[in-house]
């Protein structure tokens, strides 16, 4: 049954993040093969949007190292298959695996910045400049995610005219779509509310913007419904809620694809998404990492093993 609320749009693109920010979190590597066939799932359950990986050095995140072991494993695929580059030498990397959409990864703090990408957040978004120029005189189209948009683990509630000058220098770079994180799941939807209200005055159109929250605080859902009201129609969520941030301790699992999915549903917004086979495909990669899954709507859903009474 579905109830419908105003103000809302009639679909939301879920970008899945699983693959990329969700694996890259886990203490093991997860083999290719299974890589594959997770991404392989989440299209056939109808998510159109699965960020795959990062071209990121293997010492910074080993659980990535096979990138282009793993595209060539998918071969063409249907949809928006982004990856996430860091540099120049990445976007060479993803340009010779034939990729045709690219993420780059700010920070709107000046210490997450310097632990993630060992730069300021100056010199980091420098560092973008030419990646961005480069990508899309190739045709490619360029997320650029703005981590910490809420609050950070070293330096606090962070301002949000802060997080709309990052998100600002990468629409002039030439961004194509501006993803907000709530890197440790702290914002709230007043927070929410005054960021976006603050990117709309910057002219930041909000069809470019995208949220990706975390859970941690249990915020995320409430966080999404206040961004859609708002004019949001992309919204980042990981299968299974997994994920994290290996760059900040207290970042907890992303927002569960599945919990997001029974939302959207349940308002009566069109997703594409087919919510048991996508069940099926989180039920299958927590039997390969050996744990369960920290979504309530899967817990809710998923298959139980029979009890003799």
């Amino acid at each position: 049954m579905t109830a419908t609320l105003p103000g809302l749009p009639d679909r939301v693109e879920i970008y899945e993040v699983g693959p990329r920010d969700g694996l890259q979190n886990e203490s093991a590597v997860v083999p290719v093969e299974d890589k594959a066939e997770l991404v392989q799932r989440l299209i056939a359950a109808g998510l159109g949007t699965v960020e795959l990986t990062s071209f990121v050095p293997a010492r910074w995140v080993p659980q990535l190292a096979d990138a282009e072991q793993l595209l060539a494993l998918l071969g063409p695929l249907p949809g928006r298959h982004p990856v996430l580059v860091p540099n120049d030498r990445g976007l060479d990397r993803a340009l010779a695996a034939g990729v045709r959409e690219i993420a780059v990864f700010a920070s709107a703090t000046e210490t997450f910045a310097r632990r993630n990408l060992n730069r300021t957040v100056a010199a980091s978004l420098e560092m973008f400049v030419p990646v961005v120029g480069r990508a899309r005189a190739e045709g490619l189209a360029v997320r650029g995610y703005v981590s910490m948009c809420f609050g950070d683990p070293w330096e606090g509630a962070v301002p949000p005219a802060q997080v709309a000058d990052v998100a600002v220098r990468l629409v002039e770079m030439g961004c194509t779509e501006i993803s907000l994180g709530d890197t440790t799941g702290v914002g709230t939807p007043g927070q929410v509310a005054e960021l976006l209200m603050l990117l709309a005055r910057r002219r930041v159109p909000v069809d470019m913007l995208a949220v990706h929250f975390h859970d941690t605080y249990g915020q995320a859902l409430a966080n999404t419904l206040l961004a859609l009201q708002r004019g949001v129609t992309t919204v980042d969520a990981s299968a299974g809620g997994l994920g994290g941030c290996p760059y900040a301790v207290s970042a907890t699992g992303n927002l569960a694809t599945e919990d997001l999915v029974w939302l959207l549903h349940g308002l009566g917004i069109d997703t594409g998404v087919d919510l048991p086979a996508l069940v099926a495909t989180s039920v299958w990669m927590a039997e390969q990492l050996g744990r369960p899954s920290p979504s309530r709507t899967l817990a809710a859903l998923a298959p139980r093993p029979e009890k003799d009474c």
